[in-house]
């Protein structure tokens, strides 16, 4: 998929599924794209005392491997950025977190979707 209407299209609605998911397994959605310092979140939710990072990455291809493949160390680390500057703006004391994504593949029939808790452990 080239282009980047399209793609952006495929990103919403991934994200879209993705909260509907992660709200009907008990998480608790606190924001939504939240733009910070270090850079974007795609959704920010409370999994009990558990404050989650989530990356949501849709693929309407193989050509370019999984979703989940596309959160590589470099993604990872932009996303660690992401969350250290959220949570500088929280203040003290700062929860319990974890990094989860969602992966969302489009094709024939409904969207497949995994989530992958705990996905990566920033250094």
């Amino acid at each position: 998929m080239t282009d980047p209407q399209e793609a952006a299209s495929l990103g919403r609605e991934a994200e879209s599924l993705a909260k509907a998911m992660l709200t009907r397994a008990g998480y608790s959605i606190v924001e939504a794209n939240k733009r910070t310092a270090g850079g974007e979140l795609d959704l920010i939710a409370w999994d009990g005392d558990i404050l989650v990072f989530v990356e949501v990455k849709a693929r309407g291809r193989q050509d370019y491997g999984s979703p989940e493949e596309a959160v590589d160390l470099r993604k990872q680390k932009r996303l660690a950025q992401a969350a250290a500057a959220y949570l500088a703006e929280m203040g003290q004391p700062q929860p319990p977190c974890r990094f989860d994504v969602v992966a969302v593949e489009y094709g024939s029939g409904p969207p497949r979707m995994r989530h992958l808790k705990d996905a990566f452990r920033p250094e």
